[in-house]
């Protein structure tokens, strides 16, 4: 069973790992457009804007961390599954 808190930190983990992705997709920058201000450097983004790209990302990271608590909660995604797919054993306490 998945508590509150761990579905936050996975969702957490989701949003970081696609805005981080997010930043690079659809950059126009200074130097690209051509009109560079003084005191900036040419690979400084044209426009950002962070209002629209945060709420895209939030929106595909509610999706996709939805899907994996889905995931987790049908029993498709165990840790005994995910041990036996990369080969590691169990820990022994």
């Amino acid at each position: 069973m998945i508590g509150f808190f761990s579905g936050f930190v996975l969702f957490a983990m989701v949003w970081a790992m696609i805005f981080l992705i997010s930043l690079q997709i659809g950059q126009d920058t200074q130097g690209d457009r051509g009109a560079r201000l003084h005191g900036t450097h040419a690979s400084s983004p044209e426009k950002f804007r962070l209002g629209p790209r945060m709420l895209w990302v939030t929106v595909i990271s509610l999706v996709l961390s939805g899907l994996l608590i889905w995931l987790i909660l049908s029993g498709l995604i165990t840790i005994e599954g995910l041990r036996t797919l990369t080969g590691r054993p169990a820990q022994e306490f």
